[in-house]
């Protein structure tokens, strides 16, 4: 009996890591959708709150870290739960990360906001659409141990990468042709690189799955 109940306490301990790693996800997908509705809006109000909840994923991090550690020090896993606990303290990693690029998104927007738009918004928010999906596949992917869906996100890696040097390609030619659009179009392309950034840690997280699931290192290689 005794047995019995530690067994149905460890996996309740397992299961909250993993809801907690789901509505760490799925906060940072709002904050993707709600950093890039701020720019295609001008809402500053909105950018300020996607800065503003930078904390909440803050305060996300520092409670699946602790207890993945409490787990690894209580419980020594062994085998696939191991493998999970670590790859829980990876991933937590890479979304606090895309919190912060989202909150610079806010920042970048807010300045923007305060000057003539440069040009429609149109491959911005395909970008943003696309890495958000990203995350939320790779934290699937995760959950699930799909290997073959976080193959997808890292393919779809690649749709993000040509998003990312067709707007840069566009915004030098601004800027080559009109010296006044330098200042907007520099942080236009910030906003690039945040979502590129962004793919990238879905990216990450995708690799790791096939890692814990498949036991193969796909890190620096062409898919």
């Amino acid at each position: 009996m005794e047995r019995e109940h530690f067994s149905r306490q460890y996996d309740e301990e397992l299961n909250t890591i993993r809801e907690r790693l789901l509505e760490m996800g799925g906060k940072v997908e709002v904050m993707i959708n709600d950093a890039l509705k701020s720019l295609v809006e001008r809402d500053s109000a909105m950018a300020d709150r996607v800065i503003a909840f930078d904390h909440e994923i803050n305060r996300l991090e520092m409670e699946i870290d602790e207890r993945c550690l409490q787990v690894l020090a209580l419980r020594q896993p062994a085998a696939r739960d191991l493998r999970f606990i670590t790859l829980a303290l990876k991933i937590v990693t890479d979304l606090e990360r895309i919190g912060d690029q989202c909150r610079n998104i806010g920042k970048r927007a807010k300045e923007l906001n305060e000057e003539p738009p440069l040009k429609p918004y149109i491959d911005l928010p395909r970008m943003a659409l696309h890495a958000g999906t990203m995350v939320k596949e790779a934290l699937d992917a995760f959950v699930r141990g799909d290997a073959e869906l976080a193959l997808k996100v890292c393919r779809d890696d690649n749709f993000v990468d040509n998003l990312n040097e067709q707007i840069q390609r566009e915004l030098l030619t601004y800027m080559t042709g009109d010296a006044t659009t330098i200042s907007r179009a520099l942080k236009i392309n910030h906003i690039s690189k945040c979502l590129e950034r962004i793919a990238d840690h879905a990216t990450n997280v995708a690799e790791m799955v096939i890692f814990m699931v498949k036991g193969k290192d796909i890190r620096h290689t062409t898919i």
